[in-house]
């Protein structure tokens, strides 16, 4: 699978290494910034824990954190 992933990555011009744990990892992102319930993002991963789950829920919410101070600072520089 990892061999099929990198043959997708070189066809793209990523340079990146795509290992099924990347991709895992992505999709468990992108559902949940799209809003997609960690419930359901965990039961499609297979995991039997939401809390092994909660770690892709922790890089979402850091993402928003940054880009709310983004927001922020843009704001500030326009008064």
């Amino acid at each position: 699978m990892n061999a099929y992933l990198k043959e997708l990555a070189d066809i793209c011009g990523i340079k990146k290494t795509l290992t099924t744990h990347v991709a895992r990892h992505t999709f468990a992102t992108f559902a949940l910034a799209n809003g997609v319930s960690i419930e359901s993002v965990a039961k499609m991963l297979g995991h039997t824990n939401v809390r092994t789950t909660q770690v892709y829920a922790k890089v979402v919410d850091e993402k928003k954190e940054k880009a709310t101070e983004t927001i922020k600072l843009a704001l500030s520089q326009t008064e």
